[in-house]
């Protein structure tokens, strides 16, 4: 956390702790979108978003994981609908700059609660921008802030 403070509001960590599923973006060395569904969790600690693949997926050989590589540029996103009467869409996006590591992530996932075990490689996500909606207000009331992160 940054001096003390989270860079998430109470209600995104509540929201992002309730959620399972996300959707990555990166930008391959090709200069081509890619969108993935992935499994995430938040750390407590830092404020960074870990996305871990379960043991033995081959998360080092992934497009998502050789895209980070190429490009630390990445979105995170994470919605749903809350009720479809009245229509009630929430949501936080967190955009940052994403790190490839390649060891590690077996006791990353321990240390988070993982529900599976992780494969050694692992995407860090540091949050630079985040956008959520129906998360501290209305589903129409959107809250858009830069974080502090630098680098």
């Amino acid at each position: 956390m940054l001096g003390g403070m989270s860079t998430f509001t109470a209600a995104e960590i509540a929201y992002l702790h309730e959620q399972p599923l996300a959707r990555l973006a990166t930008v391959g060395a090709d200069g081509r979108p890619q969108v993935k569904p992935v499994g995430f969790l938040l750390d407590p600690d830092t404020d960074e978003l870990v996305i871990g693949g379960y043991a033995g997926s081959g998360m080092a050989g992934s497009k998502k994981f050789r895209d980070v590589l190429a490009n630390a540029d990445v979105a995170l996103v994470v919605d749903d609908v809350a009720d479809v009467d009245p229509w009630t869409p929430r949501g936080v996006e967190v955009r940052g700059r994403a790190e490839a590591r390649t060891a590690g992530g077996e006791d990353v996932g321990k240390r988070l609660g993982a529900p599976f075990d992780f494969d050694p490689a692992w995407i860090l996500v540091r949050p630079r921008r985040i956008v959520s909606w129906g998360i501290d207000g209305s589903s129409y009331s959107v809250s858009a802030r830069d974080t502090s992160r630098v680098g």
